[in-house]
């Protein structure tokens, strides 16, 4: 019998269009699921369909087809260009993960005709297995907080509370903050001594905005003025630790104690050189100025903030290399002592360290942590600590300090506060801020390589330009201004590092670091600001009042007690007016002249004057000078 069927034609389906199901399997005569019924071609294609049903795209995909299949006819050329560029972009579909971590220290290294075998890691590991059971880390932990316990007790719980003074306490404030004739920074003079207790490495803690002394501005440095006359007599405003510190009454490293007296006027402050901190001269009188004993009764002064790092150092090295915990909980070791160390020792909310209000930042900075482990940890920190502990430890451990110590790390370069404003007045500022956005472009620009090559770019680009849509909103909201303080980079930036890259652990440490040191240090402040607190001393930017008396007019030949300087009138919306002379608030009050009758012969004097409005002063002119020999010099523009 012929067969009907074209030529080289068979009508049994192939075999290769019927997929295996969980409900039952393909006879081998082609049946279905145990049915008794032949498969013919007419029955395959509603089966098929069946099984892989097509769904109607959606309205935009729709749109967008429709949309790109228009500008593909109407610019080939450009749509393949574009093309390629997004499916580069796109990176690999199905996404792929990058290749499992080899530790270099477990790694065969040919050199020419010689092979070296390195089993480093796989050696500790195995040495040190008898120590990672878990009771064994429970008993160690509980004897580290003990002992760091007894640390902190030494640091900073024996010498008496009122004796510690921060790293930019001073006797005298800025401007006219001490009232009229300095009143409101009483008592000028005092015969009892003051016992104080200066903090460890205060000779880095530096003016943020420029201060007017007599006829110079400072800004970047220690506010030191005097010192070198053979009493060492300090100015009432320089900061009492760095003046300790040139004096040789405290170490720069070690804090100390020390115990001063005040002596009220003091005419010609002397500048000087001594233990790498230098003072600035004033040639006039001042009320108010402070010279330090040669002893004093406090004890137990030392700051023990180094020796405490080495003990850290050494714990977090012991916990990656011996102790070996699981992922998960060492990283939480990482975030307690991080976090603790700060506050406690290397930059303390005090001194005496707020533990009340360390307690309210903690639960909130363990929750963030939790959040960094679960978007980025948890896909790398186990693929180096378990293969790895060496190098985990080299390369979590170096970032992850350098950003625990942000005040003496990162903070020394001069772009500390991100703002317009201090980049361009900070010497070096603007050089090193260029410099710092190239490392930073290179180093994204690599991430973003890393992650191309899972097929995850266009998942986290979308989310980091909605991020950055939603921080350009909050910089657009009036009264307020965008403030990245330091704890909030690293949020930003950590669910990029999700992969498991030797450079990724390095980012990880480092910004785990950074975030611990900004919630611990300073508390978890606001995003958006306010000007007046991102200001903070610096001028406000209000109108200023202008000398009618200037370096033409003044007679020199008439004597002190007879002269008087003039000033313009009041514009509106101002109320009076405040005088400083020689740093200090002399005048208040609506007059339009001033007489210098009670001023010192044979030194200088310095006026500065800014306009009131409801009791508050606003900025103050830059300083008119009046030398002994009568030649009186003009202000320069600008405030002071």
């Amino acid at each position: 019998m012929q067969d009907a069927s074209p030529a080289g034609s068979s009508t049994s389906p192939p075999s290769f269009v019927l997929q295996e199901r969980d409900s039952g399997k393909l006879s081998g005569d082609h049946t279905l699921l145990g049915s008794a019924t032949p498969l013919t071609q007419s029955t395959i294609v509603p089966l098929l369909e069946f099984e892989q049903p097509r769904t109607r795209p959606s309205l935009p995909s729709r749109i967008l087809s429709n949309y790109s299949e228009g500008f593909a006819l109407q610019h080939p050329k450009v749509y393949s260009w574009i093309k390629r560029v997004v499916l580069y972009a796109r990176g690999p579909r199905p996404k792929e993960d990058l290749p499992p971590i080899q530790p270099l220290l477990d790694r065969k290294y040919r050199f020419r005709s010689h092979c070296i075998s390195l089993s480093i890691e796989s050696t500790l590991i195995k040495v040190t297995r008898p120590l990672t059971s878990p009771w064994l880390f429970v008993v160690l932990a509980a004897a580290y907080i003990i002992g760091f316990a007894f640390f902190a007790r030494s640091q900073s719980f024996i010498t008496p509370p009122e004796s510690f003074i921060g790293c930019t306490s001073t006797y005298w404030l800025a401007q006219d903050g001490c009232g009229l004739d300095g009143l409101q920074c009483g008592p000028l003079v005092d015969d009892d001594p003051f016992n104080f207790r200066c903090p460890a490495q205060c000779n880095n803690v530096i003016l943020q905005n420029p201060r007017t002394v007599g006829d110079e501005q400072i800004a970047f440095v220690p506010l030191i003025v005097g010192g070198g006359d053979a009493n060492h007599t300090y100015r009432g405003d320089s900061f009492i630790c760095a003046a300790a510190i040139q004096a040789g009454v405290i170490q720069r490293s070690r804090g100390g104690c020390g115990s001063l007296r005040l002596i009220g006027n003091f005419t010609d402050y002397l500048p000087t050189v001594e233990n790498g901190l230098s003072s600035i001269g004033f040639a006039s009188v001042f009320p108010s100025s402070f010279r330090f004993l040669s002893t004093t009764p406090l004890a137990h002064c030392e700051d023990l903030r180094d020796d405490a790092l080495a003990f850290n150092i050494l714990i977090t090295c012991a916990l990656f290399l011996v102790l070996r915990p699981k992922p998960l909980i060492l990283f939480w070791s990482l975030v307690c002592i991080g976090f603790w160390h700060v506050v406690l020792f290397s930059q303390p909310m005090g001194p005496p360290p707020k533990l009340d209000v360390a307690f309210g930042t903690f639960l909130p900075a363990l929750f963030i942590a939790y959040g960094f482990w679960r978007l980025a940890f948890r896909f790398v920190f186990p693929e180096f600590t378990t293969k790895a502990p060496i190098e985990s430890c080299i390369l979590y451990l170096a970032g992850y300090w350098v950003g625990v110590l942000y005040n003496l790390t990162i903070d020394r370069i001069p772009i500390s506060r991100l703002l317009a404003s201090d980049i361009s007045k900070r010497p070096g500022g603007l050089t090193a801020f260029i410099i710092v956005l190239i490392v930073f472009a290179i180093l994204v620009v690599n991430q973003v390589r890393v992650v191309r090559k899972t097929g995850w770019l266009p998942y986290y680009a979308m989310w980091y330009i909605f991020g950055g849509l939603v921080l350009l909103v909050m910089a657009l909201l009036p009264g307020l201004e965008l403030r990245l303080h330091h704890y909030i980079i690293p949020m930003a930036l950590l669910p990029g590092t999700a992969w498991p890259t030797r450079l990724s652990a390095v980012y990880q440490g480092l910004f785990l670091g950074m975030f611990l040191n900004g919630g611990a240090a300073f508390g978890f402040d606001s995003i958006l600001q306010t000007p007046a607190e991102l200001r903070q001393d610096a001028p406000i930017g209000t109108i200023l009042p202008a000398f009618l008396t200037n370096s033409t007019d003044f007679n020199a030949t008439i004597p002190l007690v007879n002269q008087t300087i003039f000033w313009d009138v009041l514009p509106p919306g101002m109320d009076g007016f405040s005088l400083l002379v020689d740093d200090v608030q002399r005048y208040t009050g609506t007059a339009l002249n001033y007489s210098l009758a009670a001023l010192q012969e044979g030194i200088p004097h310095f006026f500065r004057l800014a306009f009131t409005s409801d009791g508050q002063s606003g900025d103050f002119t830059m300083p008119a000078t009046l030398w002994p020999n009568g030649t009186w010099v003009d202000p320069l523009p600008g405030p002071s």
